[in-house]
């Protein structure tokens, strides 16, 4: 029973005892009311007002007012019931004769209210004249008044069984007639915890029954067999067989702790079969998210116990995409893919081959992310089993002209990894690719497709129709003089136009010059083509009719330019290889078509029809694409690009694999127990020295409240006390921080230094950032040279570097002064939140892109060792090194790596560390670092704690 009570507003209001008092006397009924408001006010405040015991007996007592009688338990359970010398007041004596009266009162809610008030007495001398009134309320005929007389039967014999010394044979004789639920539920509770023996007796009887329970009592029938499995005489069987029964339950409660229960009792294939089914159903049939992911997480435990035995159930698992929520259905396909195996891998392809051309029809609000996930799903089972690999690649590759970009340039990354890794699809594949190189569209899916064309055309013909699909998606070249002959084209048919509609026979006709554009072709310059007219020229660059490779080279996309002269190169030189000099006139012509399409590039770049100009980078690896392929080199640089690049792109796909396999050995189930390990018997063992077989639910709370954890010891505590105050002050004060994922718990010790009692003593704290106090400490007094304790919670809510500040008030000598401490700063870390993890290199780049804080810190430091530099950043943010060991090995005077975290909040960080070493002077290290986040706090909070770091490292 909970009641809420407002303090008043001004201290000025509160009225005397002796006015209380008064209104008592002489007031009516809803006077008396709100009197008796006022004082379970004052008395929830601090005030006991023992003085007014005696008016509310003679003057609210009497009263036949429902109001006023509600008014009157609470104050009943609140009010001081002992004297000071710890005995029973004599004026008890009088409420207890009233508690008789109520007990035996003709209205049922009358006697309910009273039985729950006596569950909150604890003075046997105050319960002992109720017993026998409590003992006739169990054969009332209302079942509200019985459910509570069991409680309050329950109470009295749980805190002293001298008063009903038969209570479980008393209620074990009830709970055999009884009919209505929440009685029979309410006295199977307290023969369970009072006299287990007595329960299970009873279930034994019913276990024929127990699916006709209802919800409330099959779950305490689930709780008494977790109690009682441990028992050697317990009918293990028995339990089993209930608990299969109960998984038919139509209580979706029901039915998860009986999947739980089944699981604690046995280890059979079919009870864990049974189990896992059973939670699937849950997932399916709830409508609540936050239970699906509960009962997935569930099945994700199941699997680590019995994973072998699960397997047969992925098909069923699936069943849980019908589901629309994208974290349920990421949480699905990651326990599919764990699941799936030889044995299954078809039918889970087949599956997800069908929810993936569902896709293109569905109208979902996240159709492009769940897409993307099936995208995921589909390449690890090629990857993982080779003989799916080539009837999925050919459905994937469909999806290279996707609009949306991420889920095609997935798709190109699991081509690239399928061409490197099965060498007998590389001939299909490659025709497939030239087939939706037409129907590409972003930038990022043609660089990977020009990469693999560059690579993997290992043959005379498949180079032959690369460099032809090249050409079509490209259009007319000379890109440049084509565009302007296109452009002058459209200007002089808009000019006629405008010249019949005006019909003016005075209008002289355009003149017209020869001239020599910069790529050495000629063209007509007249007096339209000289008016820089940026309305048509932006117009004509938009016309949707152009090939797409030739959109994103005028749109400004020089990288996909770089791309092109790289494979356009690799192709040139192997054909020239492959041929030798039989062909010399096919390869001279290749050669010059592949330098005149690098020149057009080039030359769009540095004129007006581009939307942006050509970029150093892309310009230089352009010009020594075109050096290359024009002998300037020889053959020196052959092997670079016809060896090199492949031989680097393997080597990260083993890398890869590497890692890939490395997590997949720590998630194997370690041995836990050896050979010569002691054999513990639980009837034997001591308190000491073996493993504390609890109770699973006593297990889960002790892992809920943090307590589970290991314990520090005496030092790692001090480290952890804040001073808050200074020893000068008047009020000395420290803190013990201990932060627990989401919870912050302060606990503060006051040491009053004064020879004065402080009054209304109150610690007084705020919040800076995602923390919140979950409530303020109440005022106390402390006596001269005292101490107190007190706690605070604070609730985090992001990761964000928090500071929590506050202050110290209390009373001074007279009413109206007030005095202050202030206090100094907590400053609660982000790193206690920061965790490293890992992602692909597809997902980094693309968060990198979405997200839109960053913040750019200088390095600034005295290591002179790059690799030391970043581990150093790594240990100081807890961060991950994405960027392969092979990428930073050797020593150039250059270092780039990725680094990436993710808090406990699901939140992403990611960073970029650019760094070089200076080799004039000291060798110092120069560059920087860049962090993003899709919020402000992890970026600035992450950029201050490397900031901070380099400061120490500088110093050290």
């Amino acid at each position: 029973m909970d009641y809420s009570i407002v303090a008043p507003d001004d201290d000025k209001d509160v009225p005397t005892a002796q006015d209380l008092k008064n209104q008592l006397e002489k007031g009516n009924d809803e006077s008396k009311a709100d009197t008796m408001k006022r004082i379970l006010r004052i008395m929830m405040n601090g005030d006991p007002l023992p003085s007014l015991l005696m008016h509310v007996i003679r003057f609210v007592l009497p009263s036949k007012s429902k109001v006023l009688k509600k008014l009157l338990m609470v104050y009943w359970e609140i009010c001081p019931r002992l004297g000071p010398d710890g005995k029973l007041k004599p004026e008890m004596r009088l409420m207890c004769h009233a508690l008789r009266n109520d007990l035996q009162h003709p209205n049922e809610y009358i006697r309910g209210n009273t039985l729950r008030l006596l569950c909150k007495f604890q003075e046997d001398e105050l319960l002992e004249p109720c017993v026998p009134p409590v003992r006739a309320c169990l054969e009332h005929r209302h079942s509200y008044v019985r459910k509570n007389a069991i409680l309050a039967i329950y109470y009295m014999y749980k805190n002293f069984e001298h008063l009903i010394p038969d209570a479980p044979e008393l209620i074990h004789n009830y709970i055999q007639a009884e009919a209505d639920p929440n009685c029979k539920r309410n006295a199977f509770v307290m023969l369970m915890n009072t006299n287990q023996a007595l329960a299970v007796d009873y279930l034994s009887t019913q276990f024929d029954a127990v699916q006709r329970f209802d919800e409330i009592l099959q779950q305490a029938v689930i709780e008494l067999i977790r109690k009682d499995c441990r028992n050697p005489n317990a009918d293990k069987a028995k339990y089993i067989q209930c608990v299969f029964s109960l998984l038919q339950s139509s209580a979706p409660a029901v039915k998860y702790e009986a999947a739980n229960t089944l699981m604690f009792l046995t280890s059979h294939a079919t009870a864990v079969k049974a189990a896992a089914s059973c939670y699937i159903e849950l997932i399916v049939k709830v409508a609540d998210n936050n239970v699906k992911l509960i009962v997935l997480d569930r099945i994700i435990e199941l699997r680590e116990k019995h994973d072998r035995i699960l397997d047969d159930l992925v098909m069923d698992i699936l069943r849980v995409l019908t589901s629309p929520d994208i974290d349920v259905r990421k949480k699905c396909l990651g326990i599919a893919m764990e699941m799936t195996s030889s044995r299954n891998v078809h039918e889970v392809v087949a599956f997800l081959k069908k929810e993936l051309m569902k896709t293109q029809d569905q109208d979902y609000e996240k159709n492009a992310e769940y897409r993307q996930l099936l995208v995921h799903a589909i390449h690890s089972c090629a990857i993982k089993f080779s003989e799916v690999a080539a009837s999925v690649v050919h459905v994937l590759m469909e999806f290279l002209g996707d609009s949306g970009g991420a889920s095609a340039v997935d798709v190109i990354a699991f081509v690239r990894e399928v061409m490197e890794k099965f060498p007998d699809l590389r001939i299909e594949i490659i025709e497939q690719l030239l087939d939706s190189f037409k129907d590409m569209k972003t930038g990022r899916v043609f660089r990977g497709a020009l990469w693999i064309m560059g690579e993997y055309t290992l043959d005379v013909e498949s180079i032959e129709n690369s460099i032809k699909s090249i050409r079509q998606s490209l259009g007319e070249v000379p890109i440049l003089a084509s565009e302007q002959r296109i452009l002058e084209e459209s200007l002089n048919a808009e000019q006629s136009v405008e010249t019949e509609v005006k019909s003016t026979p005075t209008l002289s006709a355009p003149t017209a010059a020869r001239r020599i554009l910069a790529d050495g072709t000629y063209a007509t310059e007249s007096a339209f083509s000289v008016v820089n007219n940026n309305a048509k020229l932006e117009a004509h660059l938009k016309a949707a009719n152009k090939p797409p490779l030739r959109g994103l080279i005028l749109g400004g996309d020089y990288f996909v330019g770089s791309s092109l002269a790289t494979a356009l190169t690799k192709m040139v030189l192997r054909y020239s290889t492959l041929v030798g000099a039989s062909r010399s006139t096919k390869t001279n012509a290749l050669r010059s078509e592949a330098m005149l399409i690098m020149t057009s590039i080039i030359r769009v770049g540095k004129s007006e029809f581009s939307t942006a100009p050509i970029d150093e980078d892309s310009n230089e690896r352009i010009n020594g694409c075109l050096r290359v392929l024009s002998g300037v080199y020889g053959n020196a640089l052959n092997a670079v690009f016809l060896a090199d690049t492949r031989l680097a792109f393997s080597q990260l796909i083993k890398s890869s694999d590497k890692k890939n396999a490395k997590k997949d050995a720590g998630k194997k189930k370690l041995i836990s127990s050896q050979a010569d390990d002691l054999i513990i018997f639980r009837q034997l063992k001591s308190k000491k020295g073996a493993v504390d077989f609890g109770d699973a639910y006593d297990v889960d709370i002790t892992k809920a409240t943090g307590q589970g954890d290991k314990l520090e010891d005496l030092a790692s505590k001090l480290n952890r006390v804040v001073q808050l105050t200074g020893f000068s002050d008047p009020v000395y004060a420290e803190a013990y921080v201990t932060v627990h994922q989401y919870d912050i718990l302060m606990d503060i010790l006051i040491v009053n230094q004064t020879s004065e009692t402080l009054q209304n003593l109150t610690v007084e704290f705020n919040t800076m950032g995602d923390l919140k106090l979950v409530e303020r400490p109440a005022p106390h007094t402390i006596g001269p040279h005292g101490f107190h304790s007190l706690k605070a919670n604070i609730k985090v809510s992001s990761t964000e570097t928090g500071i929590i500040f506050g202050n110290i008030v209390y009373d001074g000598p007279s009413a109206v002064d007030m005095n202050c401490v202030i206090l100094n700063d907590i400053h609660i870390d982000i790193m206690d939140y920061i965790k490293p993890a890992a992602c692909t290199e597809t997902q980094f780049r693309a968060m990198w892109t979405e997200f839109e804080w960053e913040n750019k810190v200088n390095v600034n430091t005295n290591i002179t060792d790059l690799h030391e530099y970043l581990k150093h950043i790594m240990k100081s943010t807890n961060m991950n090194c994405l960027t392969p060991e092979h990428a930073l090995s050797g020593d150039c005077g250059f270092l780039a790596a990725n680094l990436y975290a993710r808090s406990i909040f699901g939140e992403d960080a990611l960073a970029n560390i650019c760094l070089e070493m200076q080799q004039q002077g000291n060798s110092a290290i120069t560059g920087h670092i860049r962090i993003r986040s899709k919020t402000q706090g992890i970026a600035l909070s992450l950029g201050d704690k490397i900031t901070l770091s380099q400061k120490v490292a500088a110093f050290a």
